[in-house]
């Protein structure tokens, strides 16, 4: 008569060891979240090493931006781009150097200009500047040929998903219900969701100058750098909807408030675009379209900038193989979506659907606009008819990039934290694991009005690094006790000011490698992150050919700002 009742036992025994089996099945030396460009580089390293890894995360692409739209590759100095950073350009040489990856153009057609330096070196046999699809190649061929185990689409729980015993992660559970148990975790994503949800110090926003002791950090009203600022025009701009009329109204894309006090700190973060793929080929573009939910009146700004004579409106159409382009930002009311992701770093899945989706609009909208509206100078409108979306890149959405351009998120506080001092030799760097050496750059914060009654951008700085400089192996690791196996090669610890120039795609993939070795050595030490010896960790980061130390020739300056300009000089508003 007990019988039903223990066999009804046993099954609820037998399912809840099926469960526990299923959860257990994915165990990994090195989980890795996040399938950017620093994830991959990360798993190839660690599987390199001899230990299991797994890149799973809410990318359905691999690379991030290397892959999504950044194909004008912001190098810096080229020398200081070492291991699979360096294959990874070795890579994208070795394609290009075929005819047959030469469709809309002739390979000698092309014009070779990158940054400074050729953009295809045939001496070092690399290549800088290349097609989204092509990048993506690359790191579909790196996980392929390392048998590198791939979960996309997965979504890490942030209110319960990571597992900890003490400080140690112990297994990361998704909101698919999937968990994944490691020995070692990288949070190789751009918003830092994993490092967050592990309870380890970050920062959002821009610190004040006095928390480093820096002096291009927090508010930076006055400073006008590059080209990307309203006093850069021939006349003065109104914010208000009737030109000079407070009372009637502030134009869209305009802040009312306070910009905040000279230098001091904020909670808001440089703004994003979608570094764009276009075309002028016939054959292979689709035209711009009005975007669902166009507004003409969200650009009354840019109708006034034309009315002023502006007239560099393809200043960042840069050129990158196959008559497409790497389109940026350029002047000042351009695809920087300036003011509308304060609160993406923070956000819930939802809600950052919501603001990716303001900023495609607004971006779409700004082609349409220039292509469409009659305030447009006619000679404008008809070269921007001339250009649309590739057929060939992003076809599962429309030619449209599928990674939005993260700046800055979250930037974690570790157990070091690079500053602009360190960029600019004033302090020395500590335990490098790889090198940066792009120009200080931050994208405009926010668009206010002065106080005598203009329109302004502010946040825009460009500032030189005098040459290469190294990253401390702190910055990757959180400070001790709050994560011992976890480290972070993209929201890594440095002031807003210092993640402006680190914060460059080669950068992220040195790093990646680097926090891989560091993991895999944790592992076979049996000792927190945060203990691995120095001494070891560069000799095989050197072995692998990671580039830990640079010494500059006297008149090196340093490497052009993201804007093509070649010296940032600071200019006081007058």
């Amino acid at each position: 008569m007990n019988l039903p009742r223990f066999s009804g036992r046993v099954c609820l025994m037998v399912s809840a060891l099926v469960t526990m089996v299923s959860v257990r099945a994915a165990d990994y030396d090195v989980v890795i979240y996040g399938g950017t460009a620093a994830g991959v580089t990360a798993a190839v390293q660690a599987k390199a090493m001899g230990k299991t890894v797994v890149i799973v995360g809410p990318d359905r692409h691999l690379g991030g931006l290397s892959s999504g739209g950044l194909g004008f590759t912001d190098t810096g100095n080229k020398a200081v781009i070492g291991g699979l950073a360096r294959e990874f350009y070795h890579r994208v040489w070795k394609h290009y150097d075929t005819e047959a990856a030469w469709r809309w153009q002739k390979k000698s057609e092309y014009g070779n200009k990158g940054q400074g330096t050729p953009a295809m070196d045939g001496a070092n046999r690399t290549m800088w500047i290349f097609e989204p699809s092509v990048a993506e190649r690359v790191f579909e061929d790196f996980v392929r040929e390392n048998k590198i185990e791939v979960v996309r689409d997965e979504w890490l729980d942030r209110a319960k998903g990571v597992k900890k015993d003490g400080a140690r992660i112990t297994a990361i559970t998704m909101l698919s219900g999937k968990t994944y148990a490691g020995k070692m975790f990288i949070d190789a994503t751009y918003e830092g969701d994993l490092m967050a949800t592990a309870g380890v110090s970050y920062h959002v926003g821009r610190e004040g100058n006095a928390v480093y002791g820096e002096e291009h950090n927090g508010v930076q009203t006055g400073v006008l750098h590059h080209r990307h600022h309203f006093g850069y025009l021939k006349e003065k701009i109104s914010p208000y909807v009737v030109p000079g009329d407070p009372k009637s109204g502030v134009l869209p894309r305009v802040s009312a408030a306070d910009p905040g006090k000279f230098g001091e700190g904020d909670n808001k973060v440089q703004a994003y675009c979608y570094r764009m793929c276009l075309t002028d080929v016939p054959e292979n573009r689709i035209p711009f379209a009005k975007p669902e939910g166009y507004d003409p009146k969200q650009y009354e700004l840019l109708a006034r900038i034309y009315a002023a004579g502006w007239t560099e409106t393809f200043g960042k159409f840069d050129p990158i193989p196959n008559h497409k382009t790497d389109t940026n930002n350029h002047g000042p009311f351009s695809t920087d979506n300036i003011g509308m992701n304060y609160d993406y770093p923070e956000a819930s899945y939802e809600r950052r659907k919501q603001i990716l989706k303001e900023h495609e609009t607004y971006q779409k909208g700004w082609l349409y606009f220039i292509t469409t509206d009659p305030r447009v100078p006619a000679d404008v409108r008809a070269a921007m008819s001339k250009w649309g979306l590739p057929k060939d890149e992003f076809k599962d959405n429309g030619g449209w990039s599928h990674q939005i351009y993260v700046r800055e998120a979250r930037r974690m506080i570790g157990s070091y934290v690079m500053t602009q001092n360190e960029l600019v030799k004033k302090k020395p760097t500590p335990d490098s694991v790889g090198m940066g050496s792009y120009t200080i750059d931050s994208h405009n914060v926010q668009r206010y009005i002065t106080p005598e009654g203009y329109v302004q951008n502010e946040g825009d700085i460009g500032t030189p690094t005098k040459g290469p400089y190294e990253i401390a192996y702190g910055a990757l690791v959180p400070k001790r006790g709050q994560a011992d196996n976890l480290l972070v090669p993209v929201c890594v610890s440095s002031s807003h000011i210092a993640f402006g120039s680190i914060r460059m795609e080669p950068v992220f993939m040195i790093l990646g490698q680097s926090a891989a070795t560091a993991a895999v050595m944790a592992i076979d030490a049996k000792i927190p992150v945060q203990d691995v010896p120095y001494t070891k960790l560069r000799e095989r980061l050197l072995k692998d050919g990671q580039i830990l130390a640079y010494t500059a020739p006297a008149d090196e300056a340093g490497a052009a700002p993201e804007d093509g300009a070649k010296k940032a000089k600071a200019k006081k508003a007058e």
